[in-house]
């Protein structure tokens, strides 16, 4: 997943709190974590829609899957 993600946006999430010089290490890093929790996010709304017999994902799925990765936090 994290190969989908390209390095600018994580060298600008980044650079939102501060005018930092951004390693390409930290950069891949960044994608790593995001593409992982997004990954997650994906599957728990793919799995909600299938369980209510759909075949497309809605963004009551997307919250959903966001409400209980909170949950287990």
């Amino acid at each position: 997943m994290a190969e989908e993600l390209t390095l600018a946006p994580m060298r600008r999430l980044i650079k939102r709190f501060g005018d930092l010089k951004i390693s390409e290490e930290a950069a891949e890093e960044m994608r790593r974590a995001v593409g992982e929790a997004a990954l997650r996010l994906a599957e728990a709304a793919a799995e909600n829609a299938k369980k209510d017999n759909r075949r497309t994902v809605l963004e009551r799925d997307i919250r959903a899957a966001r409400l209980r990765e909170r949950e287990r936090e």
